[in-house]
């Protein structure tokens, strides 16, 4: 892909309502490139949470809502969640195959869909300057973009160049934290036992943050560490990258 010069920011529910400053780290990244950033206004949830609840009728109609959205330009759409991408990117194709008006604009519209780390290294050949100084990061690998997206590298290369020997391994830094959506409802006991040995690994691994590509991740990491009495703090990598950390 030729470096473009405008992206369209598809900013995720979850990043909407409860972390905002994420998207606002975001945009501050994208920009220090020199990328003009739109957010789409009438985007909406992507529709994982109907997928894979098993509406699938429900995930369809919101999938062509959001096609219409982003295929309103033709500018790559950043996501900065490897769950929401791997649901446009995978997904989409799947549920509008059989649409004449829509699968192949689906299509088009995975072919153009990144999430955000995977933009900033696969696209933009971003090498972040290094911080000398900062907290100890270690990196959780977020399901769908470890598995759904193939992102195993592209985060953890963005980290060591700002933190260098700061970041830290993460003890079983590829398993789930007991999330998964709707898996934390409906399997609460067993989610908690996921979180719980999550939280130990980063215990173990002496961070000062565990840094993450999805906020959803962050979310239920951060509640476990806050019942815990925990001093260490969940950050999305656009935080990093933006030098917006919370304290």
């Amino acid at each position: 892909m030729t470096r473009p010069t405008r992206v369209q920011l598809f900013v995720t529910c979850l990043v909407d309502r409860f972390y905002p400053s994420v998207g606002h780290a975001v945009v501050a990244v994208l920009e220090r490139q020199g990328l003009d950033v739109s957010v789409p206004m009438d985007q909406t949830c992507c529709g994982q949470p109907a997928f894979n609840g098993g509406f699938t009728d429900d995930a369809r109609r919101m999938a062509r809502h959001t096609v219409d959205v982003l295929s309103a330009s033709p500018d790559p759409v950043v996501v900065p969640s490897g769950s929401c991408a791997d649901m446009i990117v995978h997904r989409y194709p799947e549920l509008l195959a059989d649409d004449a008006a829509y699968a192949a604009r689906a299509r088009d519209l995975a072919a153009r869909t990144f999430e955000f780390t995977q933009f900033l290294v696969d696209v933009l050949h971003v090498s972040p300057a290094a911080e000398p100084d900062g907290p100890r990061l270690a990196y959780h690998a977020s399901c769908h973009g470890l598995r759904g997206l193939g992102l195993v590298e592209q985060p953890r290369q963005l980290l060591r160049a700002v933190a260098g020997d700061r970041c830290t391994d993460l003890p079983g830094a590829g398993i789930c934290c007991g999330f998964g959506g709707l898996f934390a409802v409906k399997l609460a006991g067993i989610s908690a036992a996921m979180l719980a040995s999550k939280i130990e690994a980063i215990a173990e691994s002496g961070a000062d943050a565990v840094v993450a590509t999805d906020v959803s991740c962050l979310m239920h990491i951060g509640g476990g560490l806050h019942r815990r009495g925990s001093r260490v703090r969940p950050l999305h990598v656009a935080e990093i990258l933006a030098g917006t950390r919370h304290d």
